[in-house]
């Protein structure tokens, strides 16, 4: 398991793009739409997420995973809690689980 990026969900991509392009002066590597865009935030990317890439309600972290279904299991065992099970996403399977303490964190591996 390897941090990925961070996840932001936000309401719309062209506002939240411009605060980060021209407030933070970060350069966006790929963008889908007004779903999803992914901006070079040095050793980590940034995500922003809207409409139905929106897959949770708060920032989280993501971690790519090799075997989804078994971290997930690993994670559940630890005391996380299931807020979006695995499911097939545009170009990658995730999942979503909460920290005991309630932050949210997705799980992303490659289809």
């Amino acid at each position: 398991m390897a941090l990925h990026s961070l996840f932001y969900p936000v309401q719309s991509l062209d506002t939240e793009l411009k605060f980060f392009e021209v407030g933070l002066g970060l350069q966006t590597r790929f963008r889908d739409g007004q779903r999803y865009a992914a901006l070079d935030g040095g050793s980590l990317t940034i995500g922003i997420a809207a409409e139905d890439e929106r897959i949770c309600a708060q920032a989280a972290s993501v971690f790519r995973v090799a075997d989804i279904q078994q971290s997930v299991a690993l994670l559940m065992a630890s005391g996380a809690t299931l807020l979006r099970p695995v499911e097939r996403g545009p170009h990658e399977w995730r999942a979503v689980v909460a920290s005991p303490a309630g932050h949210h964190l997705i799980l992303s591996s490659k289809l």
